[in-house]
């Protein structure tokens, strides 16, 4: 970018409801162009369209421990926002639509209330085009259909709407529409994947897995019959994988199953996409980061995204960005007061994400585990974390539970995390917690359930040396024999020091003329490098 000229963009980001979320960002370049960090752009009068979606939930066939229902990935929202706060940053300007649902839930649990006095960041909605009510059991069925088949249209229309010509759209990594959408605008596209580059690779080698014949499955019985440790020893930056490492969608048997051909559209629209964004770091998976490089023209490893931001935070010496977490739900403060009361690494956090569910006897399962391990822990429940039947646990249990827990619905992750009395993180194995453990330098009791996390439980437990894998089929003697290894053991102290190794790492590449740092600066300039073709 030569130097006199202005940077001034205005972004345009889309969010979805039921279980999707259309981010769109669109930027403008004004008459009157703003100077950010010393650059300048010219000014002109064109638009791009950062189009971030956030991916829909899949049913239980890809589930292979137990039946889960939800709608909402909390942190798609909390990337795109992110993300869409960064560009800010640089100099764009922000219009971040959701779909309606999810708008509303924003706003109610005050998720966009740090946003509420910024210049040229504005929310709008459009319609959700899902027939069902959610809860319905075919509720994520059609929200998957509808990113195939209905959000093309009412996008197309909003952008009609937009004053200015859309030059880019940035769309989450599985909203395979936006392809289409790109092509019907001419313009460049990127797709945002929030999942980690080994995670992205596992998807991205879905087609090569049907060309082997190693997906779909035959049957139902290569679930258990010893298939899924096949060796996968040919998928670059994945060496001593087992198909069973793979992301959730290769436990599908049957070729007609909607949640797979959902996931096959993704992976062959986001195939056609030559400008990926990873939500991770070179320093964590540079073979597989450098085997995506060569395979896909520009891939922008960015992130944490969180540490990212911390230096915005200073500069405009708030926290508001911090305060609300960009969450769906409201945060509990009660229980950072309760951790103030800990000893230092004494305390086990304990959270299985926005999405899944699991059975009232894997949280009963869960819950005298804990509790006979006799260390303190800090539990988010979810109203609706209990699969189809209440998540009120027996009164023996309540009242072991009084002793040494603390239970609340939701909180900011992050501040958790980053308590010093927060030992290790009992968690589910998503990328968004994955990731916002090691950046707070906290090893993993990993119980990964479906998706991508096997995928990441694989790499935390053996490549980065932060954790442990509790089995399947939980038991309380595992939780409780896991529990006091990784509090009170010299095993579980050694991955505290390991994951305070990557905690440096990351502070590394978020810093001054960090990786991801100088990464983000390269994707703003080639945004604006797109607006000017």
């Amino acid at each position: 970018m030569d130097a006199g000229e202005k940077r001034y963009h205005r972004l345009r980001l889309e969010s979805s409801s039921n279980g999707l979320r259309i981010p769109q960002a669109s930027v403008r370049f004004d008459d009157q162009p703003a100077i950010v960090h010393g650059y300048q752009i010219k000014s002109s009068m064109n638009q791009m369209e950062l189009l971030t979606l956030k991916s829909p939930s899949f049913g239980s066939s890809a589930n292979y421990k137990a039946p889960y229902s939800s709608t909402k990935a909390q942190s798609h929202i909390k990337c795109m926002l992110k993300l869409a706060t960064l560009l800010h940053h640089k100099g764009l300007l922000i219009t971040f639509v959701n779909t309606e649902l999810n708008h509303k839930q924003l706003l109610n649990s005050g998720g966009l209330k740090s946003f509420d006095d910024e210049t040229g960041f504005e929310f709008k909605t459009i319609p959700d085009c899902v027939s069902v009510p959610e809860g319905s059991p075919r509720y994520q069925y059609e929200v998957s259909k509808s990113v195939l088949t209905k959000l093309l249209a009412p996008f197309l229309d909003l952008v009609d709407t937009l004053e200015s010509q859309v030059t880019c759209l940035i769309a989450d990594g599985m909203m395979p529409f936006t392809v289409d959408a790109a092509e019907k605008l001419k313009v460049p596209i990127v797709h945002f994947w929030t999942f980690s580059a080994c995670a992205f690779m596992g998807y991205y080698q879905a087609p090569n897995l049907i060309e082997k014949e190693l997906i779909p499955l035959k049957d139902e019985s290569y679930l258990t019959n010893g298939y899924l440790d096949t060796a996968i020893d040919w998928i670059p930056g994945l060496e001593g994988f087992r198909l069973k490492d793979l992301p959730g969608y290769i436990r599908i048997a049957n070729p007609n199953d909607e949640d797979y051909n959902f996931v096959i559209a993704c992976i062959n629209a986001t195939r056609k996409v030559p400008n990926i964004i990873i939500h991770t770091f070179e320093a964590l998976e540079s073979t597989v980061i450098k085997a995506l490089q060569s395979m896909i023209p520009h891939v922008y490893t960015i992130g944490p995204l969180e540490l990212l931001l911390n230096p915005i935070n200073l500069e405009e010496e708030t926290t508001k960005l911090d305060i609300k977490g960009y969450s769906l739900w409201k945060e509990e403060d009660d229980c950072l007061k309760w951790l103030q009361s800990k000893e230092p690494h004494s305390v086990v956090y304990v959270n299985f994400g926005s999405l899944i569910s699991v059975s009232l006897e894997q949280l009963i399962e869960f819950g005298w585990g804990l509790v006979n391990s006799n260390q303190d822990f800090l539990w988010i429940i979810r109203p609706n974390l209990v699969v189809g039947e209440s998540s009120t646990l027996p009164s023996a249990l309540k009242d072991m539970i009084k002793k040494k827990g603390f239970i609340a619905s939701w909180c900011s992750q992050e501040k958790v995390l980053n308590h010093p009395s927060v030992g290790v993180f009992l968690t589910h194995c998503g990328w968004g917690s994955t990731i916002e453990s090691l950046s707070a330098g906290v090893p993993m009791l990993c119980w990964p359930y479906l998706w991508d996390q096997p995928t990441n439980c694989r790499k935390i437990c053996t490549e980065w040396e932060v954790g442990m894998e509790i089995g399947s089929n939980v038991n309380r003697d595992e939780v409780e024999m896991l529990t006091r290894k990784m509090i009170k053991g010299p095993k579980g102290k050694q991955m505290r020091n390991k994951a305070m190794e990557w905690k440096k790492k990351i502070e590394i590449a978020t810093g001054h003329n960090g990786s991801s740092s100088l990464n983000v600066e390269t994707l703003a300039n080639d945004i604006d490098m797109f607006s000017r073709n």
